[in-house]
């Protein structure tokens, strides 16, 4: 696993050990890189069930302005700081040990970009998408995108306004969901 490009790129970046973690696959992330590719830079980026931390780490290589990495698992919580230190991008990132639901519950924080990768079998991906777009606890500034990966074969519920689909990419058995949160007009 590696960065694929920007001020990290080609770094080799720390797995987890065991079948706990599905890291998201390298032409999954190619895929969705071009798509997010002009939305990246200068953009505050959180991602949630980080695991190993690569998709916020990519968007750190690429010129994001800032990173939070959360992740329940202590394992993962260390990965994520070492890969960090590999890549050389600590001045820009927070990495917080702790439950999703909690972190998105209580941060106060808005973010350009919201990756949502849980455990397929958990049920927490619907979970979180209804969590992060709620009112109240919109986290989204407007504009901003949600990368969503799930199973190819389930199909993800439509969001309520401001949110829009923009679209679904397929990769064999993975697919990737990106929607959009309106302006405020």
């Amino acid at each position: 696993m590696r960065v694929i490009t920007g001020s990290a790129r080609g770094r080799r970046l720390l797995e987890l050990e065991g079948m706990e973690t599905r890291p998201t696959t390298g032409r999954v992330k190619e895929g969705v890189f071009s798509a997010l590719q002009f939305d990246i830079e200068g953009r505050r980026v959180l991602d949630l069930f980080a695991g190993t931390g690569q998709m916020g780490i990519e968007c750190l290589s690429r010129g994001a302005a800032s990173a939070v990495f959360v992740d329940q698992r202590k394992d993962a919580f260390e990965v994520v700081k070492k890969n960090l230190a590999l890549a050389n991008l600590q001045d820009r990132a927070r990495v917080v040990h702790g439950d999703a639901r909690d972190f998105v519950a209580r941060t106060g924080e808005r973010f350009d970009l919201v990756f949502l990768d849980p455990p397929y079998a958990s049920g927490l991906l619907e979970e979180m998408l209804e969590r992060v777009t709620a009112p109240g606890f919109d986290i989204l500034n407007p504009y901003g995108i949600i990368v969503a990966e799930h199973p190819a074969e389930k199909s993800l519920p439509a969001l309520p306004p401001p949110f829009c689909l923009l679209r679904t990419y397929r990769y064999g058995k993975i697919a990737v969901t990106l929607f959009r949160r309106e302006g405020n007009e």
